[in-house]
């Protein structure tokens, strides 16, 4: 079965830092394509994503302060810095296999004083 699975999440103050992992598996075809984030009664949104090739793009709000990077394909990581209370919120994974989408169950990632 396919799984994509987050982890890292937590309570941190602002200013602070957080790294999410994510990790998939389940075939040698399924690739990490991008973080999203989520709050409640808002619309799933893009916040960094990674092409098969390596290139890296951003949404505007976590740009200069959020890096995606990967071991591989299937080992992916989102490094947050100077985290914001607005970066409050669900954050998921997102995975791509045979032309059908994957998600991760999501980890919470609180930043609070």
């Amino acid at each position: 079965q396919v799984q994509v699975v987050e982890s890292g999440g937590g309570l941190v103050q602002p200013g602070g830092s957080l790294r999410l992992s994510c990790a998939a598996s389940g075939s040698i075809f399924i690739r990490v394509e991008g973080w999203y984030r989520q709050t409640p009664g808002k619309q799933r949104e893009l916040i960094a994503a990674i092409t098969s090739g390596g290139t890296t793009n951003y949404a505007d709000s976590v740009k200069g302060r959020f890096t995606i990077s990967r071991d591989n394909a299937k080992m992916v990581y989102l490094q947050m810095n100077s985290l914001k209370p607005e970066d409050t919120a669900v954050y998921y994974c997102h995975a791509v296999l045979g032309g059908r989408d994957y998600w991760g169950q999501g980890t919470q990632v609180t930043i609070s004083s």
